[in-house]
């Protein structure tokens, strides 16, 4: 069979009904994987494209993205050059024993450490007086019984002023796309506004509140050292709760 067939079989062969509730890559990654396990996509066969599958299931592009992230991460399914096809060999694993989302958290906060860090350091050695004021103030606005709506824009807002008192444009720029694939996450979304979470939010939401404080007084006096310590410990404590509080 030609690639061009293959294609065609793989994109149009395969049809799904759109999805509708709220962790649409949970339910995307969920039902490729049944047609994997029932051998409708058989090992070693092409997984419709990208855009056939948003088009299908009725979603953007993104919450396929990362439907087709927790497979790769399992062995499901592999990359061969922009393409992705169902593994020859299918690991012995229970999908049920993974959870995406924070496969997803972990990686995300992995890169955070990579480049908040040294970002955070730059700026206690570069802010302006009038930066660190400002970093100083939003922190202020910080309280452990804020909504969690309220504490995720002042979070941004809190960020996004720490990472441009680095004075190095291009690292904000980076950094901005990560923040950007944070807030957008469907997948920690659906953690934080469980409703079983609800409790363990307000904790995160409170112990992120207090280290927001002491990481802003570290850059406001320009001491690099303890900046580092507490923006590593604050990232640290944010992921940790998340992945191991949260169900």
């Amino acid at each position: 069979m030609t690639e061009s067939a293959t294609s065609r079989v793989a994109d149009d062969d395969f049809s799904f009904t759109p999805v509708t509730r709220e962790t649409l890559s949970s339910q995307i990654r969920d039902r490729l994987l049944e047609r994997i396990t029932s051998g409708a996509l058989e090992p070693g066969a092409r997984v419709p494209s990208e855009r056939s599958l948003s088009e299908q299931f009725g979603v953007a592009r993104t919450s396929v993205r990362e439907a087709m992230q927790g497979l790769l991460s399992i062995g499901v399914v592999v990359r061969r050059g922009n393409r992705s096809y169902v593994a020859e060999k299918l690991p012995d694993l229970s999908f049920d024993e993974v959870d995406d989302r924070k496969q997803f958290i972990a990686q995300l906060f992995e890169t955070r450490r990579l480049l908040e860090v040294p970002m955070v350091e730059l700026a206690a050695q570069r802010a302006s007086e009038a930066e660190r004021v400002e970093i100083a103030e939003i922190a202020d606005e910080f309280h452990a019984d804020m909504s969690l709506d309220a504490f995720r824009d002042l979070d941004r807002r809190f960020h996004t002023a720490l990472s441009t008192a680095c004075g190095n444009p291009l690292l904000v720029e980076v950094y901005g796309k990560v923040m950007a694939r944070l807030f957008r996450s469907e997948g920690l979304q659906s953690l934080l506004y469980d409703e079983a979470n609800r409790g363990e939010v307000d904790k995160i939401v409170g112990a992120a509140s207090d280290q927001h404080g002491r990481l802003a007084a570290a850059v406001a006096a320009g001491d690099v050292e303890v900046a580092r310590v507490e923006s590593v410990a604050h990232l640290e404590a944010v992921e940790r709760s998340l992945i191991d509080r949260l169900m």
